[in-house]
């Protein structure tokens, strides 16, 4: 008898890029005492992205000040390889790297595992949804961005959404996150694609009240997956 499929859960992970980095402890916990499921740590080289922020140190810091919370790591580096060990040591749970950056997805998704990881797998905007099909069943999680990777605040780019309908119908138990310029304002598109993980930067941290913004999120989400299961 065949297992039953799994059904995706609203999971909302802020990302701490336009936080104030000199706090990004408490910042961080502030996210977690305001309804956060996750934490969406954004690591970038200065290669695979033209910007700069923090390596394994940096979450080595931050492990002992958020124990139990669940790190996932969104490593915007070229051969993202060569940071598998470093973020395992220092307390990552999730590595999710870009397909555009290696030349060996399967080898890193592998690696990633043998660290102990789960794996997750995104994708930039011009790069075709299809790349990921022979992979989804190998990955924890599908990361659509939906905007160019590299910095905050950036404007949703709703053309994206058709990758996600396009996963959710194909593979409908696969955790789908989406980042980037997602918020109150674009969180309905997001959920009606299919998204299930949420990623929001400066709609959250920026927020005079994060707990609600994200409770508005969650239950647009939850509504658009109970929506989804009454169709099948």
């Amino acid at each position: 008898m065949a297992a039953p499929m799994k059904t995706p859960s609203c999971r909302i992970g802020p990302s701490i890029l336009n936080a104030d980095l000199s706090e990004l402890a408490s910042e961080c916990q502030r996210m977690m005492d305001s309804g956060a499921d996750y934490l969406h740590l954004d690591v970038m080289d200065g290669q695979f992205v033209p910007n700069l922020t923090f390596g394994h140190p940096v979450v080595k810091c931050l492990r002992p000040k958020l124990p139990g919370v669940f790190f996932d790591m969104h490593m915007m580096v070229q051969k993202p390889e060569q940071w598998i060990e470093g973020m395992h040591d220092a307390g990552a749970d999730q590595y999710t790297f870009h397909y555009e950056a290696t030349d060996d997805p399967t080898g890193c998704i592998r690696k990633i595992r043998e660290a102990g990881m789960k794996a997750g797998i995104g994708i930039k905007p011009n790069t075709a949804v299809d790349v990921l099909v022979p992979l989804v069943d190998l990955v924890d999680m599908v990361l659509i961005m939906t905007v160019e990777p590299g910095f905050g605040g950036q404007k949703f780019m709703q053309d994206m959404m058709p990758k996600v309908q396009f996963l959710r119908e194909n593979f409908k138990g696969v955790d789908i996150e989406v980042d980037g310029g997602v918020g109150p304002g674009t969180i309905q598109h997001c959920a009606e694609a299919g998204a299930n993980m949420i990623v929001s930067g400066s709609a959250v941290v920026k927020s005079d009240n994060p707990r609600e913004t994200m409770r508005h999120m969650r239950d647009i989400v939850e509504d658009s997956i109970q929506k989804s299961l009454l169709e099948r």
